[in-house]
Formats: structure tokens, sequence, C-alpha cells
């Protein structure tokens, strides 16, 4: 892993090779270390390290950029070439902007020399753990348990630099039968490694198997749901872009307003949702600028995020539209000061357990969580996608059984739309690595709209 010397060095000599008056670096270091398991054994175990250096280079408005996991003098030295040979076939970009200067970046609080140093030795009780439950239920185990921990670096010509070290975690199981006909699913993301605890998510796991035994098949239709935690981050993450205020203000989001405008500062959901994103809570590991993590790919070149320094921000405050984000192009050409969009996004959640938000529910459905989802339609958020591991129907408050699992076609917009209830928020870590603190909650008319056999 790289320290915040050696990447400083790294991308001043990136700098100094530079020909162009414009040279902007992004650098990521990140070492990956997991344990895999199935069948009731362990059947993987690796550490992996990378290196990644983008370099852009710009003049006159025309950028090129390369990108190069070598950090050997010979190899930065073709990469920056190569950049400016591509910049200097570009047409010029009209949303160039002259590039940011220092920065004052403030320290985040997601690393953890625990998390970050963490190996199989670490891992391995947890997943005997898993494995001793299955075992002793006659149930199948298999899963996986990672932890990351990465470093990240931008440097420019202009004097900006930032460095930033993050460290996550993640324990997974999926339990099964002998026959493989029912499944029960349980994880636990955490900054923290010593929060995870293989013993109770195996129990979790295994009892929503034990429990999902012959479902039953039920008619699509329109249902009140109870939303897992992780079920809800699932779909409320797909909402972010829709905040992004270029494309709101150009027609393209829920959020824009027929004719022209937003909805920006009017009430359009329940009281109780509050969707906001803090990049300083200890639980998201985010980088402290805006661009992703690193900026990889994103900083550097017009019409891309910039790495201004991100804050904490209300999306929907209360129910009401509360802020769009503006990158710096947009924000000047709209007069608009730039609101950079932190990854690390939370929806506020309430006191109640998932077994009270279960008992206010006279007929409905349980989630766990959910199964390839993809888009239906842009601009309403419409998607579609499979609950997994774990659906079973609510009956006078109480689970009354296992049903087939369905497909849904709905959006997070219509979901937090209709949203009565509202859990305990937790760290979730879902679908394509998607992160966030999300509650258990409970909503009404959920679409789904056929029934899907498989477990």
């Amino acid at each position: 892993m790289l320290t915040r010397d050696e990447s400083k060095k790294l991308a001043d000599k990136v700098l100094t090779l530079s020909t162009f008056p414009e040279c902007s670096v992004s650098i990521s270091s990140s070492e990956q270390a997991y344990t895999r398991f199935a069948n009731n054994g362990i059947t993987t175990a690796s550490l992996a390290n990378r290196h990644t250096v983008s370099i852009a280079s710009t003049r006159e408005g025309r950028s090129g950029r390369s990108v190069v996991n070598d950090l050997d003098d010979a190899s930065l030295r073709a990469a920056v070439k190569q950049s400016e040979e591509l910049a200097a076939i570009a047409p010029p970009n009209p949303e160039h902007r002259t590039p940011l200067g220092a920065q004052e970046y403030r320290e985040t609080n997601d690393f953890d020399e625990k998390t970050a140093r963490a190996r199989a030795p670490e891992m391995i009780p947890h997943i005997r753990a898993i494995v001793d439950v299955a075992r002793g239920k006659k149930l199948i185990a298999a899963g996986l348990f990672e932890r990351t921990q990465t470093a990240s670096a931008i440097a420019n010509k202009a004097g900006l630099f930032g460095f930033h070290r993050a460290a996550d975690s993640k324990l997974t199981t999926t339990i099964r039968n002998a026959d493989g006909t029912s499944s029960g699913w349980a994880g636990l993301p955490s900054t923290r490694v010593a929060e995870i605890d293989g013993a109770a998510l195996a129990e979790v796991a295994a009892a929503k198997c034990l429990q999902w035994k012959n479902p039953a098949r039920i008619e699509p239709g329109k249902y009140t749901v109870v939303f897992e935690p992780t079920a809800t981050g699932d779909l409320v993450h797909l909402m972010t872009q829709a905040f992004n205020a270029r494309a709101t203000e150009e027609g393209r989001t829920f959020l824009s307003k027929k004719g022209g405008g937003s909805h920006l500062g009017e009430r359009m959901f329940p009281e109780l949702i509050t969707l906001r994103s803090d990049p300083f809570d200890p639980r998201l590991p985010s980088a402290p600028w805006a661009g992703g993590e690193g900026g990889f790919g994103r900083f550097g070149g017009g019409g891309e995020a910039d790495p201004i320094p991100v804050r904490a921000v209300k999306w929907i405050d209360k129910g009401v539209v509360a802020n769009l984000s503006y990158d710096r192009y947009w924000a000047g050409k709209t007069g608009h000061e730039p609101v950079p969009f932190s990854s690390a996004l939370i929806l506020d959640g309430a006191t109640d357990s998932l077994d009270d938000l279960i008992k206010s529910v006279d007929r409905g459905l349980l989630v766990t969580h959910f199964w390839y989802i993809r888009f239906v339609n842009q601009q309403t958020l419409q998607h579609t996608g499979l609950t997994r591991d774990g659906l079973f129907l609510i009956e006078k408050g109480k689970v009354s059984g296992a049903v087939m699992n369905l497909r849904f076609n709905d959006s997070p917009v219509r979901l937090l739309q209709n949203t009565v209830k509202l859990g305990r928020a937790v760290r979730m870590r879902g679908l394509e690595g998607a992160s966030m603190v999300a509650p258990s909650l409970v909503a009404t008319d959920f679409a789904f709209t056929s029934v899907s056999e498989a477990v």
C-alpha cells in the first residue's frame, strides 16, 4: 500500500514528466484479502494488491487520458506521452474548466488498522461458526468474507493534492438445505471488522432457510411490503443520479418539471423520509472529495466531476426535495454554488425493530433482499428485479409462511412515496457493491408482476 509521502512523490514525478500546461493524476492503491467458502468448507483464500495511475493531460481545452498499473519510470513516462498524444487529436471540450488549485480536504474516520490488516486467521473463526451452525441443522453454507484497504491520491499542476485511506469488510452467507430447494441469506458490512459476528449471521440465514420450505404460490399484484435494510438499500441507492442538477434541469429525471425547472423545494415524499449523504459518517467509507474513491476516471478533463471537498448534504429533508448536486460547469452556467455529491448515502430510520414493523402489517410480504435489478425507465427510475433467499407472507401481524419468489416492476421513488413506517437504520452492502445506511421499512402498493420458480 502506498503511504501519503509515497503517493505525493509518485504524483510529483508524473507531473514533472508532463509537458502540457494542465495535467492531473489520480492514484489508487488497493489491497484485498478474502476467504470464500462453499459446501461447508473453505474453497479459496486470496490476497491481491493493485496500483492504478490515471493521467489526464490538457492543452487548449483538448484532453487525453491514459491509465497505467506499473509504477516504474519508463511506464509512467509512456503513459504521460500517450495522454498527450491523445489530447493532440481530441476535439476541444466546450465544458472545460480551469483546474482547481489547492484544496482543504477534511479527514474522514473510515480507516481501522485491524480491518486493514485482517487476513485468513481473523476470518476463519467466523466461517467455522457459520459452518458449525449449518452442519448442526443439516444445512449447507456458502459465502464470502472479504476486507479491503485503499489509499487514494489526487494531484494537479495547479497545486492540488489530496490523500485518503479507507478500510472496509463484509461477511455474507447463503445457507441452503441438502436438496437445494430452500435458501436463506444474511450479511453484514462494516468499516470495523471486529463488529462482524459469523455465528449471529449464520443463525439468521439458517432460520430463513428452514422457514422457507415448500413456498406457496401467490398471485402477482400490488402488496404492502416489509423490506429488510438490505432490500431497502438495494433500491434506494438507485435514486442517487436523479439528484444531478443538470440531468434534472434538462428534463431527464423524476425531479424534472414538465415545461422546465425542477421540483426542488417541493414536498414529494412523506414527512418521515430524510435522505442525505455524510462522507464523515464512520460507518461508510468514502473519499473527502467528489468524483468517487480516488477520483479514478472522474478527476481531470471537462464535463467530469471535480475534486471539490464534499460535505454533509440533505437531498430529501422530511419529505421535501432539499438539494440538487451541481458540478462546477453546471453551477457556473446556471449561477449556483457547486454542490458535490458524496457516495456516503443515508436514509434515516426510526426506533422500531423489524418485528415491530411486521406486527403493524395486516397482510403483506417480508422481503430479505433482491437479485438482478435492471432499469426499465430512466426518468421514472422504474426497475425490475427478483426477490431472493427468503420471501414470506405476513398475515395479521405475523409471518404465516413462505411464498415463491416474485419479480417486481416498480420504482424506488414510489417505494419511498408509499412508505408508512421506518425501522432502525443500519449499514448494508448489496448488489454490485451498493453500500449505504438504510432502515427496514413498510410501504404500500409495491408492484410484483410475475412468479419466479428460482430458489
